[in-house]
Protein backbone atom coordinates (compact mmCIF):
# COMPACT_ATOMS: atom_id res chain seq x y z
CA UNK A 1 0.00 0.00 0.00
CA UNK A 2 2.78 2.41 0.39
CA UNK A 3 3.98 1.87 -3.01
CA UNK A 4 0.65 2.45 -4.20
CA UNK A 5 0.10 5.55 -1.84
CA UNK A 6 3.79 7.31 -2.76
CA UNK A 7 2.72 6.50 -6.85
CA UNK A 8 -0.78 7.95 -5.81
CA UNK A 9 0.26 11.18 -3.82
CA UNK A 10 3.29 11.53 -6.72
CA UNK A 11 0.96 11.86 -9.88
CA UNK A 12 -1.56 14.51 -7.93
CA UNK A 13 1.51 16.55 -7.14
CA UNK A 14 1.84 16.35 -10.64
CA UNK A 15 -1.52 16.92 -11.50
CA UNK A 16 -1.25 20.49 -9.22
CA UNK A 17 1.97 21.72 -10.30
CA UNK A 18 0.61 20.77 -14.15
CA UNK A 19 -2.59 23.29 -13.68
CA UNK A 20 -0.68 25.48 -11.49
CA UNK A 21 1.97 26.51 -14.01
CA UNK A 22 -0.21 26.21 -16.86
CA UNK A 23 -3.28 27.98 -15.65
CA UNK A 24 -1.02 30.80 -13.87
CA UNK A 25 1.38 31.04 -17.16
CA UNK A 26 -2.33 31.97 -19.52
CA UNK A 27 -3.53 34.07 -16.86
CA UNK A 28 -0.28 36.10 -16.81
CA UNK A 29 -0.23 36.07 -20.88
CA UNK A 30 -3.41 37.17 -21.29
CA UNK A 31 -3.27 40.49 -19.62
CA UNK A 32 -0.91 41.06 -22.53
CA UNK A 33 -4.08 41.15 -24.78
CA UNK A 34 -6.19 43.71 -23.03
CA UNK A 35 -4.35 46.61 -24.88
CA UNK A 36 -4.30 46.53 -28.59
CA UNK A 37 -1.40 48.19 -30.18
CA UNK A 38 -1.44 50.58 -32.77
CA UNK A 39 -2.77 49.83 -36.29
CA UNK A 40 -0.37 48.66 -38.64
CA UNK A 41 0.94 50.73 -41.00
CA UNK A 42 -1.05 51.66 -44.01
CA UNK A 43 0.67 50.60 -47.39
CA UNK A 44 -0.78 51.30 -51.26
CA UNK A 45 -2.04 47.55 -52.28
CA UNK A 46 0.48 46.54 -54.60
CA UNK A 47 0.25 42.79 -53.54
CA UNK A 48 -1.34 40.16 -55.21
CA UNK A 49 -3.27 37.30 -53.96
CA UNK A 50 -4.43 34.09 -54.62
CA UNK A 51 -7.82 33.00 -53.04
CA UNK A 52 -8.55 29.63 -52.56
CA UNK A 53 -11.73 28.10 -50.74
CA UNK A 54 -11.78 24.55 -50.25
CA UNK A 55 -15.14 23.11 -50.91
CA UNK A 56 -17.14 19.55 -50.66
CA UNK A 57 -20.81 19.71 -51.42
CA UNK A 58 -21.11 23.10 -50.44
CA UNK A 59 -23.01 24.45 -53.48
CA UNK A 60 -25.91 25.92 -50.41
CA UNK A 61 -23.78 28.31 -49.18
CA UNK A 62 -20.37 29.13 -50.85
CA UNK A 63 -22.05 31.44 -53.64
CA UNK A 64 -22.53 34.25 -51.04
CA UNK A 65 -18.50 34.12 -50.30
CA UNK A 66 -17.80 34.03 -53.52
CA UNK A 67 -19.99 37.44 -53.88
CA UNK A 68 -18.65 39.18 -50.76
CA UNK A 69 -15.11 38.36 -52.06
CA UNK A 70 -15.52 39.62 -55.20
CA UNK A 71 -16.50 43.21 -53.74
CA UNK A 72 -13.88 43.48 -51.40
CA UNK A 73 -12.34 47.07 -50.61
CA UNK A 74 -8.74 45.91 -52.71
CA UNK A 75 -8.44 46.83 -56.51
CA UNK A 76 -9.80 43.29 -58.36
CA UNK A 77 -7.18 42.90 -61.18
CA UNK A 78 -4.50 42.36 -57.92
CA UNK A 79 -6.63 39.04 -57.32
CA UNK A 80 -8.37 35.98 -58.19
CA UNK A 81 -11.09 33.61 -55.94
CA UNK A 82 -10.65 30.12 -56.87
CA UNK A 83 -12.55 27.43 -55.55
CA UNK A 84 -11.21 23.61 -54.69
CA UNK A 85 -13.99 21.40 -55.56
CA UNK A 86 -12.69 18.47 -53.52
CA UNK A 87 -14.39 15.11 -54.74
CA UNK A 88 -17.85 16.63 -55.02
CA UNK A 89 -20.82 15.30 -56.05
CA UNK A 90 -23.14 18.16 -55.56
CA UNK A 91 -23.01 21.02 -58.18
CA UNK A 92 -20.34 23.12 -56.24
CA UNK A 93 -18.63 23.90 -59.53
CA UNK A 94 -21.12 25.26 -61.62
CA UNK A 95 -22.67 27.22 -58.78
CA UNK A 96 -19.14 28.69 -57.98
CA UNK A 97 -18.25 29.32 -61.58
CA UNK A 98 -22.02 31.16 -62.11
CA UNK A 99 -20.99 33.48 -58.96
CA UNK A 100 -17.57 34.48 -60.69
CA UNK A 101 -15.10 31.91 -59.40
CA UNK A 102 -12.22 29.89 -60.95
CA UNK A 103 -13.47 26.56 -60.22
CA UNK A 104 -10.93 23.38 -59.66
CA UNK A 105 -12.40 20.00 -59.68
CA UNK A 106 -10.30 17.33 -57.75
CA UNK A 107 -11.60 13.62 -57.37
CA UNK A 108 -9.42 11.17 -55.37
CA UNK A 109 -11.18 8.80 -52.62
CA UNK A 110 -8.03 7.82 -51.25
CA UNK A 111 -6.69 11.03 -50.18
CA UNK A 112 -9.42 13.07 -48.71
CA UNK A 113 -9.51 16.25 -46.66
CA UNK A 114 -9.20 19.79 -46.75
CA UNK A 115 -5.07 19.53 -46.41
CA UNK A 116 -4.63 17.15 -49.29
CA UNK A 117 -6.86 19.27 -51.15
CA UNK A 118 -4.80 22.30 -50.81
CA UNK A 119 -1.96 20.67 -51.61
CA UNK A 120 -3.11 19.51 -55.09
CA UNK A 121 -5.00 22.87 -55.49
CA UNK A 122 -1.48 24.72 -55.04
CA UNK A 123 0.25 22.59 -57.69
CA UNK A 124 -2.27 23.59 -60.07
CA UNK A 125 -1.65 27.06 -58.89
CA UNK A 126 2.24 27.16 -59.56
CA UNK A 127 1.42 25.60 -63.29
CA UNK A 128 -0.53 28.87 -64.05
CA UNK A 129 1.14 31.48 -66.29
CA UNK A 130 0.28 34.56 -63.34
CA UNK A 131 1.66 33.94 -60.38
CA UNK A 132 0.82 36.18 -56.92
CA UNK A 133 2.65 37.20 -54.03
CA UNK A 134 0.52 35.63 -51.64
CA UNK A 135 -2.04 33.05 -51.15
CA UNK A 136 -4.93 33.14 -48.98
CA UNK A 137 -6.80 30.72 -47.58
CA UNK A 138 -11.03 30.56 -47.04
CA UNK A 139 -13.44 27.66 -45.97
CA UNK A 140 -16.98 27.36 -48.50
CA UNK A 141 -19.14 28.77 -45.11
CA UNK A 142 -17.43 32.06 -44.80
CA UNK A 143 -18.03 35.51 -44.94
CA UNK A 144 -15.41 37.93 -44.64
CA UNK A 145 -14.50 41.52 -43.51
CA UNK A 146 -14.71 44.37 -46.70
CA UNK A 147 -10.83 45.08 -45.77
CA UNK A 148 -9.76 41.89 -45.19
CA UNK A 149 -7.17 41.67 -48.42
CA UNK A 150 -5.64 45.46 -47.89
CA UNK A 151 -5.35 44.32 -44.11
CA UNK A 152 -3.00 41.47 -45.37
CA UNK A 153 -1.53 43.83 -47.76
CA UNK A 154 -0.33 45.88 -44.71
CA UNK A 155 0.96 43.09 -43.20
CA UNK A 156 2.68 41.36 -45.92
CA UNK A 157 4.38 45.18 -47.09
CA UNK A 158 5.88 45.25 -42.99
CA UNK A 159 7.28 41.80 -43.83
CA UNK A 160 5.21 39.35 -41.83
CA UNK A 161 5.27 35.88 -44.27
CA UNK A 162 2.00 34.01 -42.28
CA UNK A 163 -0.81 35.93 -40.97
CA UNK A 164 -3.69 34.74 -39.44
CA UNK A 165 -7.10 36.85 -39.57
CA UNK A 166 -9.58 37.32 -36.61
CA UNK A 167 -11.72 34.61 -36.34
CA UNK A 168 -15.81 35.31 -35.43
CA UNK A 169 -18.74 33.47 -35.74
CA UNK A 170 -21.11 33.78 -38.54
CA UNK A 171 -24.29 32.61 -36.62
CA UNK A 172 -23.71 33.15 -32.78
CA UNK A 173 -27.67 33.80 -31.72
CA UNK A 174 -28.98 30.45 -33.43
CA UNK A 175 -28.51 28.23 -30.68
CA UNK A 176 -27.11 27.81 -27.06
CA UNK A 177 -24.21 25.47 -28.96
CA UNK A 178 -23.28 28.47 -31.25
CA UNK A 179 -23.27 31.18 -28.48
CA UNK A 180 -21.01 28.95 -26.68
CA UNK A 181 -18.58 29.15 -29.82
CA UNK A 182 -18.85 32.50 -29.89
CA UNK A 183 -17.87 33.10 -26.39
CA UNK A 184 -15.14 30.93 -26.87
CA UNK A 185 -13.59 32.65 -30.34
CA UNK A 186 -14.12 36.07 -28.93
CA UNK A 187 -11.98 35.28 -25.74
CA UNK A 188 -9.28 33.64 -27.98
CA UNK A 189 -9.13 36.34 -30.16
CA UNK A 190 -8.58 38.79 -27.40
CA UNK A 191 -6.65 37.03 -24.47
CA UNK A 192 -5.19 34.32 -27.07
CA UNK A 193 -4.18 35.54 -29.73
CA UNK A 194 -4.25 39.56 -29.62
CA UNK A 195 -1.82 39.21 -26.25
CA UNK A 196 1.00 36.55 -27.96
CA UNK A 197 0.92 39.14 -30.80
CA UNK A 198 1.66 41.62 -28.63
CA UNK A 199 4.47 40.06 -26.76
CA UNK A 200 5.88 39.12 -30.29
CA UNK A 201 4.87 35.27 -29.52
CA UNK A 202 3.77 33.14 -32.79
CA UNK A 203 0.18 33.06 -33.48
CA UNK A 204 -2.12 30.13 -33.79
CA UNK A 205 -3.55 28.93 -37.42
CA UNK A 206 -7.18 28.73 -37.39
CA UNK A 207 -7.87 26.44 -40.42
CA UNK A 208 -9.28 29.84 -42.26
CA UNK A 209 -8.63 33.43 -42.97
CA UNK A 210 -5.02 32.28 -43.27
CA UNK A 211 -2.76 34.26 -45.58
CA UNK A 212 1.00 33.02 -46.66
CA UNK A 213 3.63 34.50 -48.75
CA UNK A 214 4.08 32.58 -51.74
CA UNK A 215 7.67 32.14 -51.60
CA UNK A 216 7.58 30.47 -48.60
CA UNK A 217 5.48 27.86 -49.52
CA UNK A 218 7.18 27.09 -52.36
CA UNK A 219 10.17 26.92 -50.00
CA UNK A 220 9.22 24.35 -47.98
CA UNK A 221 5.93 22.99 -49.54
CA UNK A 222 2.45 22.57 -47.63
CA UNK A 223 3.40 19.43 -46.63
CA UNK A 224 0.18 19.42 -44.10
CA UNK A 225 -2.40 16.63 -44.81
CA UNK A 226 -3.48 15.69 -41.12
CA UNK A 227 -7.12 16.31 -39.67
CA UNK A 228 -5.66 19.94 -38.37
CA UNK A 229 -3.46 20.86 -41.70
CA UNK A 230 -3.70 24.59 -40.09
CA UNK A 231 -2.02 23.42 -36.76
CA UNK A 232 0.49 21.31 -38.77
CA UNK A 233 1.51 23.93 -41.03
CA UNK A 234 2.25 26.63 -38.10
CA UNK A 235 4.09 24.13 -36.16
CA UNK A 236 6.40 23.48 -38.92
CA UNK A 237 6.67 27.60 -39.56
CA UNK A 238 7.58 27.99 -35.97
CA UNK A 239 10.22 25.22 -35.86
CA UNK A 240 11.78 27.17 -39.22
CA UNK A 241 11.57 30.21 -37.10
CA UNK A 242 9.09 31.42 -38.93
CA UNK A 243 6.61 32.93 -36.28
CA UNK A 244 2.91 33.61 -38.09
CA UNK A 245 1.42 36.56 -36.94
CA UNK A 246 -1.72 38.19 -35.82
CA UNK A 247 -4.28 40.73 -37.76
CA UNK A 248 -6.95 41.71 -35.58
CA UNK A 249 -8.70 44.04 -38.26
CA UNK A 250 -8.91 41.32 -40.71
CA UNK A 251 -12.20 39.44 -39.64
CA UNK A 252 -13.71 36.22 -41.16
CA UNK A 253 -16.64 34.83 -40.16
CA UNK A 254 -17.23 31.51 -40.00
CA UNK A 255 -20.56 29.27 -39.35
CA UNK A 256 -20.84 26.67 -36.35
CA UNK A 257 -22.90 23.81 -35.61
CA UNK A 258 -26.67 24.13 -34.07
CA UNK A 259 -26.91 21.53 -32.21
CA UNK A 260 -24.48 19.31 -29.35
CA UNK A 261 -24.09 15.97 -31.86
CA UNK A 262 -22.70 17.92 -35.11
CA UNK A 263 -19.90 20.06 -32.55
CA UNK A 264 -18.79 16.84 -30.62
CA UNK A 265 -18.26 15.83 -33.95
CA UNK A 266 -16.44 18.48 -35.58
CA UNK A 267 -14.39 18.37 -32.23
CA UNK A 268 -13.60 15.21 -31.85
CA UNK A 269 -11.54 15.73 -35.43
CA UNK A 270 -10.07 18.78 -34.04
CA UNK A 271 -8.73 16.77 -30.92
CA UNK A 272 -7.79 14.06 -32.92
CA UNK A 273 -6.14 16.39 -35.54
CA UNK A 274 -4.21 17.95 -32.45
CA UNK A 275 -3.37 14.70 -30.41
CA UNK A 276 -1.89 13.49 -33.88
CA UNK A 277 0.23 16.88 -34.49
CA UNK A 278 1.66 16.70 -30.55
CA UNK A 279 2.98 13.09 -31.35
CA UNK A 280 4.90 14.16 -34.10
CA UNK A 281 6.00 17.83 -33.29
CA UNK A 282 5.40 18.23 -29.17
CA UNK A 283 9.03 17.04 -28.67
CA UNK A 284 11.07 18.09 -31.21
CA UNK A 285 9.39 21.44 -31.17
CA UNK A 286 10.88 21.17 -27.06
CA UNK A 287 13.74 20.09 -27.76
CA UNK A 288 14.79 22.77 -30.21
CA UNK A 289 12.90 25.49 -27.68
CA UNK A 290 15.37 24.95 -24.67
CA UNK A 291 18.83 24.30 -26.88
CA UNK A 292 18.29 27.65 -28.62
CA UNK A 293 16.80 28.75 -25.44
CA UNK A 294 13.83 29.95 -27.13
CA UNK A 295 10.46 31.51 -25.86
CA UNK A 296 8.54 31.40 -28.75
CA UNK A 297 9.09 27.65 -29.61
CA UNK A 298 8.30 26.63 -26.10
CA UNK A 299 5.18 28.68 -26.37
CA UNK A 300 4.00 26.52 -29.61
CA UNK A 301 4.92 23.30 -27.54
CA UNK A 302 2.98 24.18 -24.44
CA UNK A 303 0.48 24.65 -26.99
CA UNK A 304 0.56 20.79 -28.03
CA UNK A 305 0.71 19.95 -25.06
CA UNK A 306 -2.37 20.66 -24.09
CA UNK A 307 -5.16 19.63 -26.79
CA UNK A 308 -7.50 22.57 -25.65
CA UNK A 309 -7.36 25.73 -24.08
CA UNK A 310 -10.48 24.56 -21.64
CA UNK A 311 -8.02 21.61 -20.37
CA UNK A 312 -6.74 24.57 -18.35
CA UNK A 313 -9.96 25.73 -16.84
CA UNK A 314 -11.14 21.90 -16.26
CA UNK A 315 -8.08 20.82 -14.08
CA UNK A 316 -8.07 24.54 -12.06
CA UNK A 317 -11.81 23.85 -11.43
CA UNK A 318 -11.06 20.21 -10.25
CA UNK A 319 -8.53 21.41 -7.72
CA UNK A 320 -10.70 24.15 -6.60
CA UNK A 321 -13.45 21.44 -5.97
CA UNK A 322 -11.17 18.96 -4.23
CA UNK A 323 -9.54 21.51 -2.04
CA UNK A 324 -11.38 23.94 -1.05
CA UNK A 325 -15.14 22.11 -1.70
CA UNK A 326 -14.19 18.49 -0.44
CA UNK A 327 -11.37 18.80 1.83
CA UNK A 328 -12.32 15.27 2.99
CA UNK A 329 -11.05 13.18 -0.26
CA UNK A 330 -7.60 14.94 1.03
CA UNK A 331 -7.84 13.87 4.35
CA UNK A 332 -8.98 10.18 3.59
CA UNK A 333 -6.89 9.34 1.16
CA UNK A 334 -3.76 11.45 2.44
CA UNK A 335 -2.72 13.07 -0.48
CA UNK A 336 -0.79 16.13 -0.33
CA UNK A 337 -2.22 19.35 -1.31
CA UNK A 338 0.41 21.78 -2.73
CA UNK A 339 -1.07 24.95 -2.87
CA UNK A 340 -2.91 26.69 -0.56
CA UNK A 341 -7.10 27.42 -1.22
CA UNK A 342 -6.99 30.83 -2.10
CA UNK A 343 -4.15 29.98 -4.71
CA UNK A 344 -6.99 28.11 -6.28
CA UNK A 345 -10.11 30.76 -5.50
CA UNK A 346 -7.96 33.39 -7.04
CA UNK A 347 -7.09 30.92 -9.95
CA UNK A 348 -10.00 29.97 -11.52
CA UNK A 349 -11.70 33.93 -10.34
CA UNK A 350 -9.13 35.36 -13.28
CA UNK A 351 -9.73 32.48 -15.57
CA UNK A 352 -13.28 32.54 -15.71
CA UNK A 353 -13.04 36.40 -15.62
CA UNK A 354 -11.09 36.31 -18.62
CA UNK A 355 -14.28 35.63 -20.88
CA UNK A 356 -16.61 38.58 -20.08
CA UNK A 357 -13.51 40.51 -19.87
CA UNK A 358 -12.40 39.72 -23.24
CA UNK A 359 -16.06 40.44 -24.88
CA UNK A 360 -16.54 43.85 -23.05
CA UNK A 361 -13.17 44.70 -24.63
CA UNK A 362 -14.15 43.52 -27.64
CA UNK A 363 -17.53 45.47 -27.57
CA UNK A 364 -19.85 42.30 -28.05
CA UNK A 365 -23.13 43.37 -28.35
CA UNK A 366 -25.08 42.70 -24.58
CA UNK A 367 -27.04 39.81 -25.59
CA UNK A 368 -24.17 37.68 -26.10
CA UNK A 369 -23.30 37.91 -22.55
CA UNK A 370 -26.40 35.57 -21.80
CA UNK A 371 -24.36 32.69 -23.20
CA UNK A 372 -22.13 33.12 -20.54
CA UNK A 373 -24.43 31.19 -18.54
CA UNK A 374 -23.98 28.00 -20.78
CA UNK A 375 -20.46 28.32 -21.32
CA UNK A 376 -19.54 26.07 -18.45
CA UNK A 377 -22.07 23.38 -19.49
CA UNK A 378 -20.30 23.13 -23.31
CA UNK A 379 -16.65 23.58 -21.39
CA UNK A 380 -17.46 20.08 -19.87
CA UNK A 381 -18.13 18.47 -23.34
CA UNK A 382 -14.66 18.93 -23.96
CA UNK A 383 -13.76 15.99 -21.36
CA UNK A 384 -15.81 12.77 -23.42
CA UNK A 385 -14.52 14.95 -26.82
CA UNK A 386 -10.76 14.77 -25.73
CA UNK A 387 -10.76 11.91 -24.07
CA UNK A 388 -12.34 9.91 -27.22
CA UNK A 389 -9.81 12.01 -29.25
CA UNK A 390 -7.32 10.57 -27.73
CA UNK A 391 -8.05 6.73 -27.50
CA UNK A 392 -8.49 7.04 -31.70
CA UNK A 393 -5.91 9.70 -32.22
CA UNK A 394 -4.76 7.49 -34.92
CA UNK A 395 -7.88 7.90 -37.21
CA UNK A 396 -6.88 10.65 -40.55
CA UNK A 397 -10.60 10.13 -42.01
CA UNK A 398 -12.06 13.66 -42.66
CA UNK A 399 -15.80 13.97 -41.06
CA UNK A 400 -17.22 16.32 -43.55
CA UNK A 401 -19.17 19.42 -41.26
CA UNK A 402 -22.61 19.85 -42.96
CA UNK A 403 -23.28 23.49 -44.17
CA UNK A 404 -26.86 24.25 -45.47
CA UNK A 405 -27.40 28.48 -44.41
CA UNK A 406 -26.55 31.05 -46.99
CA UNK A 407 -25.98 34.04 -45.03
CA UNK A 408 -24.84 37.58 -46.27
CA UNK A 409 -22.47 39.89 -44.67
CA UNK A 410 -25.09 42.53 -44.53
CA UNK A 411 -27.35 40.44 -42.02
CA UNK A 412 -24.14 40.04 -40.18
CA UNK A 413 -23.89 43.62 -39.52
CA UNK A 414 -27.40 44.44 -39.16
CA UNK A 415 -27.61 41.78 -36.28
Amino acid sequence: MDLVHVLTDGFFILLQVVAAVVGMYQVVLSLFGVRRRRKTKEHPPTKSFAVLIAAHNEEKVIAPLIENLLRLDYPRELYDVFVICDNCTDNTAGVARRAGAIAYERFDPEKRGKGYAIEWMLDQLWKRPRQYDAVVMFDADNLVSPNFLQVMNNKLCDGARVIQGYLDVKNPYDSWVSISYGCAYWYTNRMWQLARYNLGLPNALGGTGVCIDTALLKEIGWGATSLTEDLEFGVRCVMRGIYPTWAHDACVYDEKPLDLKASMRQRLRWMQGHFDCSHRYFWPLMRKSLRERNWAMLDAALYLFQPMRMLIVLLTTGMLYFQVFSPDFFQLTNISQLFPNWFWVSLNIFLYAQLPIAMMLERIPAKAFLGLFVVPVFMLTWFPVTTAAFFTRRNRVWNHTLHTRAIRLDEIRSR
